[in-house]
């Protein structure tokens, strides 16, 4: 279960990102840049277990 949120967390950050690229905003990149941090925190619990 963790492993498809953070496949999920990690195709919603390349969104964001692509979005703030696109219209030169910072608070979408710096949101895709956590939801990378949160799915890479749930796919280092989900190998551990």
């Amino acid at each position: 279960m963790k492993r498809v949120a953070s496949i999920l967390l990690i195709l919603i950050g390349i969104a964001m990102l692509y979005l703030g690229v696109q219209n030169a905003m910072l608070p979408p990149i710096l949101t895709g840049i956590g939801f990378f941090i949160i799915s890479w925190v749930f796919w280092g619990k989900n190998m551990k277990s």
